[in-house]
């Protein structure tokens, strides 16, 4: 498999990269600086998230906990550029976020795959809608697919997977046009025990050969220790711990979380 990464590697700048571009002296990493956000309705304001100040390291695997409504969906789609903040900045490697960027790859619960397309056509559905060339990329994306385990399965439409194979094409989806970040919103939440726990090992693998920065949302508190370079806990909207890996456990997560 390492081998497959390299030379992918050896490419042009189309295929894996571990290093991505940034302007020289610019701050590497994601930096959020004041963040919040209220969401108007008739019935007066809702605050969902509260000021967040945190950094996430270049190439870190980082995961937020915390129960339904706490506001991690929200925190995601602020820093994807899809939602913008109430108050505080986005940075991304020193660039203000303020719209939709092509420097992230999002992987949502379901896999989403679209039932007409191939799974290799699914893969490359990034591509077509950036409208760049699909010679540069093809590799690529086959590289992908052999580095998740679904070589020979290019050609398969999405019903002839298992949901576990389906999310995993749905990851190289996301990495296909290359992205600094991957974003990832409860994408094993439909998965059965035995599915998920296969798909937590393959996602480790996939992020320690690639280099990727990984922003991961979770309820699951298991999933959070076993995955995470460091694990945030949000309840209330607000952060109630930041802890590297080696320095927290499931009994110190639940502690903090009224679930």
């Amino acid at each position: 498999m390492k081998s497959a990464i390299k030379s992918a590697a050896e490419q042009p700048a189309a295929h894996l990269r571990l290093v991505s571009d940034r302007a020289p002296g610019a701050a590497p990493g994601i930096k959020l600086s004041g963040v919040s956000k209220t969401y108007r309705s008739r019935d007066g304001d809702v605050p969902s998230l509260r000021p967040l100040d945190f950094t996430i390291n270049d190439g870190e695997f980082f995961v937020v906990v915390g129960p339904s409504g706490c506001g991690k969906s929200t925190l995601l789609k602020m820093i994807s550029g899809l939602l913008p903040p109430t108050t505080g900045q986005v940075l991304v490697d020193g660039e203000p976020v303020t719209k939709p960027h092509g420097n992230v790859g999002i992987v949502f619960q379901n896999a989403l795959l679209l039932p007409w397309r191939n799974i290799l056509s699914n893969v490359m559905l990034p591509i077509d809608m950036k409208r760049l060339a699909r010679d540069k990329y093809l590799d690529r994306a086959k590289g992908l697919l052999k580095l998740v385990g679904l070589e020979g399965f290019e050609k398969k439409l999405p019903w002839q997977l298992s949901g576990g194979m389906q999310q995993r094409a749905s990851i190289c989806r996301a990495l296909v046009h290359d992205p600094k970040i991957m974003l990832m919103d409860e994408p094993f939440g439909a998965l059965d025990a035995m599915t998920r726990e296969r798909m937590n090992v393959e996602l480790m693998r996939i992020q320690r050969e690639t280099g990727k920065t990984v922003l991961l949302i979770t309820h699951s508190i298991p999933e959070a220790v076993f995955l995470a370079d460091r694990v945030l806990v949000i309840e209330n909207g607000e952060i109630v711990r930041d802890d590297p890996r080696a320095g927290v456990d499931a009994a110190q997560i639940s502690k903090y979380l009224s679930v």
